[in-house]
């Protein structure tokens, strides 16, 4: 059975140590790499949409929590707090949205700016039981591709409607697959914050964002300030877990005091939609691992483009070759360890996109032979030209690696 654990471990994408702890995976280098490239990809894809990328840090003041609501009803899922005297108490955070919060009031707001839509990829920690941790698909700490949007009501449904737009576009550049959508609701067991109305008010707006779109509804499921819509993916073993959400929330913007100046002078409540288009970094490559089986597509390949000399006669060339692909932008290396054969066999095991051969005739002319992964191989053709010809894969964000289609 494919599993993210086992080609994580084959092909150096990351590790789980014990004296990390469980469920403190470490990225290695080539893990890293992809990982990389799918940030900066989101964080533009998020920056032409108009969102304000911030930092905050990793814990606050116990008295954060208290007031967000998290240490009332989500403490179980939390670390002990770190206290450094009798009233200085620090938590690690298990949500980014109460920063976020921070970041809002930090000075008046008006309608004019709103949507304020203010986003981070940043880390928040969860105290998962051992037993329950997995690879990457379950872990204590958790880099989430996060974001808040603050705005009026009256802008709620075009908001909703605008992050599923750009949810759906980052799915299909990643090659991600969704099983279902869930409206996520209360259920009659579990405890919320907020009353009757403003849950009916925030139901039934992220029913009209469903309008045409299948869905199943998840009684209990909701978060405990709002109600949330889900999109759920399936794991090669086929179990089923929410990758992308969408959750509205009025409680928060009551719990800070939350206020924005409207065009005739009085002072409204933003609402607040918390969303993510991936959802964490360590959930979403468990899946992409498994999904491509390791054959990422180029753009967020560990290595983009391996160049083979065939003996030491075109090391030079290949060390050029080589450079001029890093120069543009490309992750490429040079393998000259062991026979030719050994060499490609190696770039496969790897899931290398693109091996670039130069033997004596193509060094001579200055050329390169390309060989894609799925075992195509190119006539012989000028190196600018196989540059040019990778560079605009990887630029297309292409799932074919000769940018068909």
């Amino acid at each position: 059975m494919i599993d993210h654990r086992r080609l994580g471990r084959e092909l150096d994408l990351f590790v789980s140590d014990p004296l990390a702890g469980a469920g403190l995976p470490i990225w290695l280098p080539a893990g890293a790499a992809a990982r990389h490239a799918v940030e900066e990809y989101v964080r533009e894809l998020e920056r032409r949409a108009g969102y304000r990328h911030v930092y905050s840090p990793p814990l606050g003041k116990r008295q954060l929590f208290e007031i967000s609501g998290h240490l009332d009803y989500f403490a179980d899922d939390m670390f002990p707090p770190l206290r450094l005297s009798a009233d200085d108490e620090f938590v690690l955070r298990p949500a980014l949205c109460p920063h976020h919060a921070l970041v809002y009031r930090a000075r008046g707001r008006s309608y004019r700016e709103l949507p304020l839509r203010i986003a981070e990829l940043g880390g928040m920690y969860r105290a998962e039981r051992s037993g329950v941790l997995g690879g990457l698909s379950r872990v204590r700490a958790i880099s989430l591709n996060d974001a808040h949007n603050f705005c009026s009501l009256e802008q709620v449904g075009a908001e909703v409607a605008a992050i599923l737009g750009l949810i759906r576009e980052a799915h299909a550049a990643l090659g991600v697959r969704p099983a279902g959508f869930r409206l996520s609701l209360r259920g009659p067991e579990q405890r919320y914050v907020g009353d009757d109305a403003q849950w009916s008010r925030a139901e039934e707006l992220l029913r009209e964002a469903l309008a045409g779109v299948e869905y199943a509804e998840a009684p209990g499921d909701a978060a405990f300030y709002g109600p949330k819509i889900d999109i759920q993916i399936v794991d090669a073993a086929g179990r089923e877990s929410t990758l992308s959400t969408v959750q509205l929330d009025f409680d928060k913007p009551a719990k800070f005091d939350l206020w924005y100046t409207d065009a005739d002078g009085a002072r409204r409540r933003p609402v607040l939609v918390h969303r993510s288009l991936v959802g964490s970094m360590e959930r979403l490559f468990a899946y992409l691992i498994e999904v491509h089986q390791g054959a990422f597509p180029a753009w967020y390949a560990p290595v983009q483009l391996v160049v083979l000399p065939v003996d030491e006669g075109q090391a030079e060339a290949a060390d050029r070759f080589a450079a001029d692909a890093l120069a543009a932008g490309l992750r490429a290396e040079v393998d000259r360890a062991g026979s030719l054969g050994a060499r490609v066999r190696g770039a496969a095991r790897r899931r290398v996109p693109y091996v670039a051969v130069i033997g004596p005739r193509e060094a001579a002319d200055g050329r390169v032979s390309l060989r894609l992964r799925d075992g195509r191989g190119l006539d012989p053709m000028p190196a600018g030209d196989a540059l040019g010809l990778v560079a605009r894969v990887v630029a297309a964000r292409s799932a074919d690696l000769l940018g068909a289609g």
